[in-house]
Protein backbone atom coordinates (compact mmCIF):
# COMPACT_ATOMS: atom_id res chain seq x y z
CA UNK A 1 0.00 0.00 0.00
CA UNK A 2 1.42 3.33 -1.08
CA UNK A 3 -1.44 5.01 0.12
CA UNK A 4 -2.85 5.53 3.76
CA UNK A 5 -4.92 2.41 4.66
CA UNK A 6 -5.23 -1.68 5.23
CA UNK A 7 -6.19 -3.80 2.43
CA UNK A 8 -7.77 -6.89 4.40
CA UNK A 9 -9.26 -9.75 3.57
CA UNK A 10 -12.22 -9.37 0.96
CA UNK A 11 -11.77 -6.04 -0.34
CA UNK A 12 -11.53 -5.31 -4.12
CA UNK A 13 -8.86 -4.05 -5.88
CA UNK A 14 -9.22 -1.50 -8.66
CA UNK A 15 -7.63 -0.32 -11.97
CA UNK A 16 -6.51 3.39 -12.28
CA UNK A 17 -9.86 4.05 -13.94
CA UNK A 18 -11.84 2.63 -11.06
CA UNK A 19 -12.67 -0.75 -12.52
CA UNK A 20 -12.80 -3.90 -10.07
CA UNK A 21 -9.65 -6.44 -11.69
CA UNK A 22 -9.04 -8.50 -8.48
CA UNK A 23 -9.41 -8.98 -4.14
CA UNK A 24 -7.35 -8.92 -1.43
CA UNK A 25 -6.44 -12.19 0.29
CA UNK A 26 -4.84 -10.47 3.40
CA UNK A 27 -3.25 -7.76 4.70
CA UNK A 28 -2.14 -6.10 7.72
CA UNK A 29 0.72 -3.91 8.90
CA UNK A 30 4.49 -4.52 8.57
CA UNK A 31 6.04 -3.18 10.96
CA UNK A 32 9.28 -4.06 10.16
CA UNK A 33 8.92 -2.03 6.94
CA UNK A 34 7.21 0.63 8.60
CA UNK A 35 4.20 -0.03 5.98
CA UNK A 36 0.82 -2.21 5.40
CA UNK A 37 1.39 -5.01 3.11
CA UNK A 38 -1.05 -6.97 0.98
CA UNK A 39 -1.65 -10.04 -1.55
CA UNK A 40 -3.96 -9.66 -3.85
CA UNK A 41 -4.89 -11.71 -7.02
CA UNK A 42 -4.94 -9.51 -9.88
CA UNK A 43 -4.70 -10.52 -13.59
CA UNK A 44 -1.66 -11.33 -15.30
CA UNK A 45 -2.05 -7.90 -16.95
CA UNK A 46 -2.05 -6.50 -14.05
CA UNK A 47 0.61 -8.60 -12.22
CA UNK A 48 3.95 -6.92 -13.50
CA UNK A 49 5.76 -5.12 -10.76
CA UNK A 50 5.52 -1.48 -10.49
CA UNK A 51 1.93 -1.74 -11.41
CA UNK A 52 -0.16 1.37 -9.71
CA UNK A 53 -3.68 -0.10 -8.46
CA UNK A 54 -6.27 0.72 -6.12
CA UNK A 55 -7.44 -1.20 -2.96
CA UNK A 56 -11.20 -0.03 -1.91
CA UNK A 57 -11.36 0.36 2.05
CA UNK A 58 -14.43 1.87 3.21
CA UNK A 59 -15.67 2.80 -0.10
CA UNK A 60 -12.30 5.08 -1.05
CA UNK A 61 -9.44 4.22 -3.95
CA UNK A 62 -6.64 3.82 -2.24
CA UNK A 63 -3.10 3.86 -3.61
CA UNK A 64 -1.08 0.64 -3.67
CA UNK A 65 1.78 -0.68 -6.15
CA UNK A 66 2.25 -4.77 -7.02
CA UNK A 67 5.93 -5.33 -5.89
CA UNK A 68 8.17 -8.50 -6.67
CA UNK A 69 7.41 -11.62 -3.39
CA UNK A 70 9.27 -12.22 -1.87
CA UNK A 71 9.00 -8.44 -0.61
CA UNK A 72 11.28 -8.58 2.37
CA UNK A 73 14.68 -9.71 2.78
CA UNK A 74 16.12 -10.78 6.07
CA UNK A 75 19.50 -9.44 6.77
CA UNK A 76 22.50 -11.74 7.04
CA UNK A 77 24.58 -11.34 10.41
Amino acid sequence: MTGRGIARDGYRVLDLQGAEIGYATSGSPAPFLKKNIALVYVPPAFAAVGTDVRVEVRGQGVAAQIVATPFYKRPKV
